[in-house]
């Protein structure tokens, strides 16, 4: 008995997915499909393929982001299980018969995960957004593609909606399900997760996740990203290349103001050695991300531009969310019961 959650903004791959599963459900009594609306404002009813119709119910969502559109779905879920998916992945076409497969596992297990797969294209190397999106394909509990236990999730409260991005509330909820005493799995079934058209400064927006990170920080201590199984980041480099921008400034401005005085030579070589720690750190940084691309004029320009403004843009919204999460602490868990009937 499986309920399957789907939190939407209403993008067209919504169409995809639907069509996909609505060719698998072939009188399937034990399974039921939530479509979580999620849009800001009213928009279109969402269109369910008819084979679909007999299993699906559309619920409204506050527009609050994926982790409160997700709860909404999992609370209103019948069945014991519950399967997130994300409106922007392509089933496999035996992906439901090999859900089912994958969930007959020991009750201690609160939660299996599916194979995520990226195509890339196979006639150039992969610009920086799309081996960010690669990246996806080696997470661990991603809800791209993960079922829980209800059980589970009822334990641990659900997602923190202290998250509002679709970043960091999974690894966030797994933590906190191994925390309380179940057994996180892979499994078989897979899907395609296409990269998505984005705009060229995307990484610039995508620096809003260092808020995140610094509520993990708040919560779970120095050693977070070993305890939720998070790759190691860039913010020390990034806290050393802003506060070399931060010198080359001061004092250079310092220098200008006391050109004619003693202290402006000093002054003014603590800001040429700042600038060139500043520079070549911020060429090595570009480097990194521009080697592994294709190389295009409009890649180099972007990396370039974004490897210049990443550090300050990542440590301003690091020191945002660390002062806005001051007082914030762990939700509580309940602890696994032992035996489930």
């Amino acid at each position: 008995m499986i309920s399957v959650v789907v939190p939407t903004l209403g993008r067209d791959s919504l169409t995809d997915l639907l069509a996909t599963l609505a060719q698998q459900v072939h009188d399937r009594p034990e399974l039921e499909i939530l479509l979580v609306d999620d849009r800001p404002a009213g928009g279109a009813e969402l269109a369910v393929p008819g084979a679909l119709a007999p299993y699906t119910k559309v619920l409204r969502g506050r527009g609050a982001g994926p982790a409160s559109a997700r709860n909404l779905g999992w609370q209103a879920a019948r069945h014991p299980w519950v399967a997130f998916l994300d409106d922007d992945v392509l089933p496999a076409p035996d992906w439901l018969d090999r859900l089912r497969a994958d969930l007959a596992v020991p009750d201690r297990v609160g939660g299996v995960q599916g194979v995520v797969r990226v195509p890339l294209p196979s006639d150039r190397p992969p610009t920086d957004w799309e081996r960010v999106t690669a990246g996806l394909a080696d997470g661990e509990w991603i809800t791209a593609d993960m079922a829980y236990r209800r059980a589970a999730l009822a334990a641990v409260g659900g997602f923190d909606e202290r998250f509002p991005r679709a970043y960091r509330e999974d690894a966030e909820l797994a933590h906190r399900v191994r925390l309380a005493g179940w057994r996180l799995l892979r499994g078989t079934r897979t899907v395609v997760h296409p990269v998505r058209p984005e705009s060229r400064w995307i990484s610039l927006r995508a620096q809003r996740g260092n808020a995140d990170d610094a509520l993990l920080r708040r919560l779970y201590g120095p050693t977070w990203r070993t305890d939720l199984g998070v790759p190691a980041g860039r913010r020390h480099q990034h806290v050393t290349l802003t506060g070399a921008a931060v010198l080359t400034a001061a004092a250079l401005a310092g220098a200008v103001a006391t050109r004619r005085s003693r202290a402006g030579r000093p002054l003014a070589a603590t800001a040429a050695l700042a600038g060139a720690a500043w520079l070549s750190g911020t060429a090595r940084f570009g480097y990194s991300r521009i080697a592994p691309g294709p190389g295009t004029r409009s890649e180099v320009t972007t990396m370039l531009v974004t490897s210049a403004v990443i550090p300050p843009l990542a440590v301003a919204h690091w020191v945002r969310g660390w002062w806005r999460n001051r007082n914030e602490t762990p939700r509580p868990v309940r602890r696994y019961p032992g035996e489930l009937r």
